[in-house]
């Protein structure tokens, strides 16, 4: 596959309306995901500018000089990185033939990889519209943003909910119909937009808008959609928005960390003047997923422990669609623990990653991949779970549920649909869930009532598995008094994974879920995966964090006169710099610390500096 050379949109007005800005060429988007914090209080600090259009910057670090304007796209930047256009080209196969906003630089590697992820993998004579969304590593290394918000929103957000620092979701609409205009007699193109955040529901709802009025109208319209977009506030988490486009409004509520899990506080927007009536969307992200395990519901059990356990997973479909919706479906599992591992909802034999992910020399990545072509059977096969689908169909009835077989029996390329694997579940499986959503088939109700119950059991699910391991956790933080003001914060006790089996017997999940089954054989088997990994991280550096701010409401709290007495000035001057360092960390990470607090930290440096002398102030205020 060869990619062609992309046009760049006219400047001016659209047919659609509005106005494109003047754009400047920049590099493309991307965003470094901060390292753990340090152990030492006094360690140096990173400062980085950032902040939104208009603001102040949200740490004390270098700022723009008089008259820096804000870089053009940074609203766009908040929501999308730039919108594809690939088409099918006799000659060349699948190429890309717009991106938008023109100056987003896309690698060779990264071009070629959504060309291909565009487009239905396996041959489908089915005509029409199709959705189906992918995620897609990056490229080339970090990259310079429009947008410079990234910290303050992943702070925020639901950890599920986090922008990607090393990879886009493109969310895709694909149109195939007969055209005799065309050569091969098809019209066939893809309209993509790619994005760092998994809001799946609200970006292909945006797309069941624009493609249909893009394949009529070109470039113009979507022009026009994207300096709308340009328009759009930031997602802060915890805010509702109105997002206009296309003549009507969007309505959303970006989900934030301090939510209830489980709740959904969409509350009714005020609606006055909104004509026509807007689109409120329930969710910017959450996927139907009664529709979705409707064929293995009475396996959810051992999917919720595999993805649990971070196993690598195939998920052998028909459609692009039917692929990318089981495995968001499967990652979404775990909330309000967030799925460490790899995953592909789409996943073609054409991607770079290809040969990575198919070698027998070494054991499969911790991956969940979504497939369509049968070829991935025979190429799979190594892997040790493989899930078939097939066509889904919503009818009246239970929904004929996939068996679970023997890997052995995988071996033809028509494998009938069903859990390939031998594993064997920890926990037993819960028959009173089965029941609930079997009569709930039977009385008719709605998908979306049987989806909140099923989401409803997952969450409590994993609540009553992680829950020992957040007390357990917790326990391990010094006491309060033990952080003096002039040493550094003690350290945080090692986790020990036998020291934690221990308290299972008194407070383990058993206090909180009716399952049973071998919870002490499934909790050393996570201790062994990325999600026990990834999540003792995140804890460990918010616990860190923690005693750095402790730590300096104790030198706030603390006599700084009295410690002086006794000092040299190469000690004070110490002091001064390791608190200077202190405040920056603090801002410039973030760390929950009162705005009081930094200040007065910032007039203890000053009391410090002037009982020093002249030339040392002066050193000092310029250093």
């Amino acid at each position: 596959m060869v990619i062609a050379a992309e046009r760049v949109l006219p400047g001016g007005r659209g047919r659609c309306g509005g106005r494109a800005p003047v754009v400047t060429v920049a590099e493309g988007s991307g965003a470094e995901r901060p390292p753990p914090a340090a152990m030492d209080a006094l360690s140096s600090a990173d400062p980085r500018p950032r902040g939104r259009r208009g603001e102040p910057p949200v740490c004390s670090c270098p700022e723009p000089g008089p008259g820096a304007s804000p870089l053009p796209w940074a609203r766009f930047s908040a929501w999308l990185e730039c919108v594809c256009v690939v088409t099918f080209d006799l000659e060349l196969g699948q190429a890309m033939e717009l991106v938008y906003p023109y100056d987003f630089r896309l690698t060779e590697k990264e071009k070629t990889n959504i060309c291909y992820l565009s487009f239905p993998d396996s041959y489908s004579g089915g005509l029409g519209d199709t959705q189906f969304s992918f995620r897609l590593r990056q490229s080339g290394g970090q990259r310079n943003t429009h947008f410079g918000d990234d910290g303050e929103y992943n702070r925020e957000a639901p950890l599920t909910l986090q922008r990607e620092s090393a990879h886009y979701f493109g969310y895709v609409y694909f149109r195939q119909v007969k055209d005799s205009s065309m050569k091969r007699g098809y019209f066939q193109k893809s309209l993509v937009l790619v994005s760092r955040l998994p809001y799946v529901n609200l970006f292909q709802s945006l797309l069941q808008l624009l493609a249909p009025e893009y394949f009529d109208k070109l470039e113009p319209c979507l022009e026009a959609v994207c300096n709308e977009i340009d328009q759009w506030p930031p997602p802060v988490p915890g805010q509702m928005l109105n997002l206009p486009v296309m003549g009507i409004v969007i309505q959303v509520r970006i989900p934030s960390r301090v939510d209830k899990p489980g709740s959904s506080p969409l509350k009714q927007f005020n609606q006055e003047n909104l004509l026509p009536a807007p689109l409120v969307l329930p969710s910017v992200h959450e996927l139907d997923l009664f529709r979705c395990f409707q064929p293995v519901l009475i396996h959810i059990q051992m999917l919720w422990e595999l993805m649990l356990l971070g196993e690598p997973i195939v998920v052998m479909a028909p459609s692009p669609t039917i692929s990318s919706e089981m495995v968001l479906a499967l990652t979404s599992c775990l909330t309000p623990l967030k799925y460490c591992c790899d995953y592909r909802p789409y996943f073609t034999i054409h991607d770079s990653e290809f040969k990575e992910y198919t070698t027998r020399t070494q054991a499969p990545p911790n991956i969940v991949v979504g497939v369509t072509n049968p070829f991935f059977i025979k190429t799979l096969q190594h892997w040790p779970h493989l899930l078939r689908l097939g066509e889904l169909k919503m009818s009246g009835d239970l929904p004929k549920q996939v068996k679970v077989k023997k890997l052995t029996k995988l071996k033809t390329l028509d494998a009938k649909p069903g859990i390939y694997t031998s594993y064997k579940t920890f926990l037993h499986k819960d028959k009173t869930l089965i029941k609930r959503l079997l009569k709930g088939i039977q009385r008719k109700r709605p998908s979306e009532v049987q989806s909140a119950l099923l989401r409803r059991h997952m969450l409590e699910l994993t609540q009553s598995f992680i829950i020992p391991l957040e007390h357990y956790i917790a326990s391990l933080m010094p006491l309060q008094r033990a952080i003096t003001p002039w040493k550094n914060p003690p350290q945080i006790r090692p986790f020990r994974q036998e020291d934690f089996m221990k308290t299972l017997e008194h407070a383990g999940p058993q206090l909180t879920c009716v399952l049973k089954g071998d919870w002490l054989g499934l909790y050393r088997r996570f201790f062994k995966s990325p999600n026990f990994d990834g999540w003792y991280r995140q804890r460990h550096k918010e616990m860190t964090q923690k005693l750095e701010a402790l730590h300096l409401e104790a030198i706030c709290e603390a006599n700084i006169v009295a410690w002086m007495k006794d000092k040299s000035e190469v000690e004070i001057v110490d002091l001064v710099l390791k608190l200077r360092e202190k405040l920056i960390r603090a801002r410039c990470h973030h760390l929950p610390v009162k705005e009081e607090t930094l200040q007065r930290v910032g007039l203890y440096i000053e009391t410090i500096i002037g009982s020093l002398p002249e030339d040392l102030q002066t050193v000092l205020h310029h250093h």
